[in-house]
């Protein structure tokens, strides 16, 4: 059975609110553990929907004494859904480890699937920050000491993209998504039914 795209949207924005990310990270506990805080999850969890980085690039120009470098930075997308940052609550800092959340996409196969993940990992390899949500715009947004993938896969998801990711040894976890539209909204048989009334 073919993923369905409502199935993908469900899961994209169940990820970007911060409880639904470490909803998340509970079925994979050694990124649960990360978390800087569980008692403050709202100031230690920030999850960024498609996010965007600012990668530095070195620009070299010949002059007529030589050569010049000079450093400018552009706004790159990541390959990824949703980037999952930890950030100390005391200390309103970013701490060394981010979590990069790839979910399987419709009629996505395992090298396309594997090479997102493979494209981030030279993306962030230059020398990078986030581009961060306004709200947490005062936080240092510096690349992280460790990038951690979690991909997340569907029960129609075929066998060999689970096998694929075994064997290149990235974690991944099984979610079943039960989309909103799919499930009507029945009559509440207790309610007092809403009669028309006869001219």
């Amino acid at each position: 059975m073919a993923i369905k795209q409502a199935y993908y949207e469900e899961l994209l924005a169940e990820y970007s609110d911060h409880l639904g990310a470490i909803a998340l990270l509970k079925e994979f506990r050694p990124y649960l553990e990360m978390i800087p805080s569980m008692r403050r999850p709202d100031e230690s969890v920030i999850t960024i929907p498609l996010p965007l980085v600012r990668v530095r690039t070195v620009q070299t120009t010949s002059t007529l004494v030589g050569a010049a470098a000079t450093n400018s930075t552009e706004a790159i997308p990541l390959p990824c859904e949703v980037a999952v940052l930890m950030c100390d609550p005391e200390w309103k800092i970013k701490t060394g480890s981010d979590i990069l959340i790839f979910i399987h996409r419709p009629n996505e196969d395992f090298s396309e699937f594997l090479s997102r993940w493979r494209q981030t990992q030279v993306l962030l390899n230059k020398g990078y920050e986030w581009v961060m949500p306004d709200r947490y715009q005062h936080i240092l947004s510096e690349g992280a000491e460790e990038t951690h993938p979690l991909f997340v896969v569907f029960p129609e998801t075929p066998e060999r993209i689970r096998r694929g990711l075994r064997g290149a040894g990235l974690p991944f976890v099984t979610q079943v998504v039960y989309p909103e539209d799919e499930f009507p909204v029945m009559p509440n048989p207790l309610a007092p039914e809403i009669l028309g009334t006869e001219d």
